[in-house]
Formats: structure tokens, C-alpha cells, sequence
């Protein structure tokens, strides 16, 4: 692909990278180098990067993503898991009672992720990885980092209001909450920005103008960038945000000063 010329600062808020070169083949699973040049194509500075899905502890990925950074544009958010399957219907409650947390992220883990300085934030997949018991939500409140969420069908944005915004967490729900390609679950993810200051959106893998055209104009200060590579090239995802009939400081805003706010790795570096 032929490298974009566009003149923003573009940071990305959604990368997924595999540190098991074994696994890499395997279709949708990022290698790391690859995207480092994509973002070069693409003209993206600096992207946030979290571990592929497997079996068992994240610990142990966690910890290679974080070492596959240093040196790259890369910043690492530590993936977490839970026990608890979201929804509040009576079937998820019984199966939550039998569940048991013991192999699960944990609040020392939070805090242990929190005051390492290889992590920036976290990233939770409630529908692929289970929720988090109260106690580490808890925990994610006294940290304060930004939590990138997996919305979508499986779990909609209302289950995500119902399960994690009433904590003081910040976080950024990727897709629009809308994964795959929901716009009435666009829609509601876009109406809960009016309800909670800490939420915000991520623009991977949305597509449609009409949804991230009413986002930013409505709240430019609450979307975030993001391309959701390896599944999209970074070319293609910065490409449909610079068509957007949207002004030129809210575009801004979107590919990197909201994301900066958020996560100071990824603010413009003050020398």
C-alpha cells in the first residue's frame, strides 16, 4: 500500500499483536513487525497494543507484549479476564455462582499491572474472557487507567452501562459497541455518552458514516481512533475517517488529541 499523506498527528487506540510466533500464521493474529510498518503506511505515530486471545493466564502474554514494545511505537495495555458471565438473566446468575475466579485477573494483578510502567491501561473482551469480579472493578477505579472494552452483539452497550460504568473507570468502548456492524447498537452506545462523562468510543471497524459522523459532531471530545489491525490495515481505517464531512479540529481530536488525554504515552512528547 502506497503511504498516506494527510497531515494529522494519528494515534491508535486498537492493535492486537500475537507474542507466540508459532501462532502467528494463523489468520487474524498480529505480528508485531508487520505492524509496525503498516503504521508507518498509514502515517500513525503510536498505537496501543494488547494480546491476542488464549487459553489460561494473560500473565505470561501480558509480559511479551510489554517486551515487544519497547523500541516500537507500541504501547501495551494488559489484557484481564474474569469469572463472571455478563447479563443479568437467571441463567447467568446461576452459572455465576458455580463459576469459580481462582485462575482469574485478580485486584493484586490490577494493582501489580497499574504501577508497572510497561502497562498504560487495560483491555477486557467480557464476552470472549468473562467480567471481573466487583473487587476488581473496584480496584480499576483506584487505578484510574483506561479500560478498552470488546462491544457487540454478545454484549451490548446496555450490559456494559448495567456491569462497569458505575465505577469510576474510564472506558473506551471499541466498535461502537456494535461488533459486528450493529448501527441500532451504534445508536445506543452513541445516546450513553450523554449519560456518562467517563465513557468513550473507538472507531474500529465501525464503517458507516452516519454513526461516526453523529459521534463526532455530537461529542468530538468522547471518539477515539482506532483501526482494529490486524483485522484492518491502519490505511484503510484512517482513510474512512479523513472522508468524513466533520470539521478539521474535531477530526484532530479523534486521531490524537482525545486519545492523548486518556493515556499520556500517547500524547505528543514534550522534550
Amino acid at each position: 500500500m502506497l503511504e498516506l499523506e494527510h497531515g494529522f498527528r494519528v494515534v491508535d487506540v486498537h492493535t492486537r499483536i500475537e507474542p507466540d510466533e508459532q501462532r502467528r500464521p494463523r489468520p487474524g493474529l498480529g505480528d508485531p513487525e508487520q505492524l509496525e510498518r503498516e503504521m508507518h503506511q498509514a502515517g500513525v505515530v503510536r498505537a496501543v497494543a494488547y494480546p491476542a486471545a488464549r487459553e489460561g493466564d494473560y500473565l505470561t502474554a501480558n509480559n511479551a507484549v510489554a517486551r515487544m514494545s519497547v523500541g516500537r511505537p507500541l504501547v501495551a495495555f494488559a489484557r484481564i479476564d474474569g469469572a463472571r458471565e455478563p447479563g443479568g438473566g437467571a441463567g447467568s446468575r446461576l452459572r455465576n455462582l458455580t463459576r469459580r475466579g481462582t485462575d482469574h485477573t485478580t485486584p493484586d494483578d490490577i494493582e501489580q499491572y497499574a504501577y508497572d510502567d510497561r502497562f498504560h491501561g487495560f483491555k477486557l473482551h467480557p464476552g470472549a474472557d468473562g467480567l471481573p469480579t466487583d473487587a476488581v472493578l473496584e480496584r480499576l477505579a483506584d487505578v484510574s487507567l483506561p479500560v478498552l472494552v470488546h462491544g457487540g452483539e454478545a454484549v451490548p452497550p446496555s450490559t456494559i452501562a448495567e456491569e462497569l460504568l458505575g465505577y469510576d473507570v474510564p472506558v473506551i468502548l471499541a466498535h461502537f459497541g456494535a461488533h459486528p456492524l450493529r448501527v441500532p447498537l451504534m445508536d445506543a452506545a452513541i445516546g450513553l455518552l450523554d449519560d456518562y462523562d467517563r465513557l468513550y468510543l473507538d472507531t474500529s471497524v465501525v464503517r458507516y458514516r452516519d454513526p461516526l459522523e453523529r459521534a463526532i459532531r455530537e461529542h468530538p471530545d468522547r471518539v477515539l481512533f482506532g483501526s482494529g489491525a490486524p483485522g484492518v490495515h491502519p490505511n484503510v481505517a484512517v482513510m474512512e475517517i479523513l472522508t468524513l464531512d466533520v470539521p478539521e479540529d474535531a477530526m484532530t481530536k479523534v486521531f490524537s488529541n482525545n486519545a492523548g488525554r486518556l493515556v499520556e504515552s500517547l500524547a505528543p512528547r514534550q522534550f
